[in-house]
């Protein structure tokens, strides 16, 4: 656990647990235009995939949430499936600060590559990821990965696949 902050604003980290499910699914929807998942697939979120997943409080009100897993696949890569800041966290480089204490952690000693997929049109979640490959010297490449068409029937705008790397954890 570590806190950090900004100006008087004292911003804790931590392992999330199951507990948090039901506040992540209150989190997830007060930050418009994130899809909100169901209270049970938040509880595993915050069970299941804790140890890669952050919970960010302010006062003991969670402000901010990142939850991801490790790609069985690809044990290198960690795969950042949902960021949420709510707004009394925003202005201060949360989500950038979430995503390297995940990277930091003993259960990601072997991430070299993080991954996510991104709408084209979200400006601030391009923004972060853009930043966070200049914070760790790392390359960003992108591509379309799943189609508005094709994987969504058409409700939900394509969403392109992120891959940052290779980093190493000191920034």
């Amino acid at each position: 656990m570590t806190s950090e902050g900004s100006n008087t604003t004292a911003i804790t980290f931590r392992t999330p647990t199951k507990a948090d499910g039901f506040r992540l699914h209150q989190l997830v929807d007060e930050c418009p235009p994130l899809d909100p998942n169901s209270i049970y697939c938040n509880l595993l979120q915050c069970s299941h995939f804790a140890e890669t997943g952050v919970a960010a409080e302010i006062d003991g009100d969670l402000v901010g949430f990142i939850s991801g897993y490790i790609l069985p696949q690809k044990p290198e890569t960690l795969f950042v499936w949902q960021v949420a800041v709510h707004e009394k966290g925003r202005g201060q480089g949360l989500a950038k600060r979430m995503l390297k204490e995940i990277v930091g952690r003993d259960a990601c000693k072997n991430v070299t590559h993080l991954e996510t997929t991104i709408t084209p049109d979200n400006e601030a979640s391009w923004a972060l990821f853009r930043s966070f490959a200049r914070d760790m010297g790392a390359e960003l490449t992108h591509h379309e990965h799943f189609e508005k068409d094709a994987h969504f029937g058409g409700v939900h705008d394509s969403e392109h696949l992120l891959r940052i790397g290779p980093f190493t954890k000191s920034p």
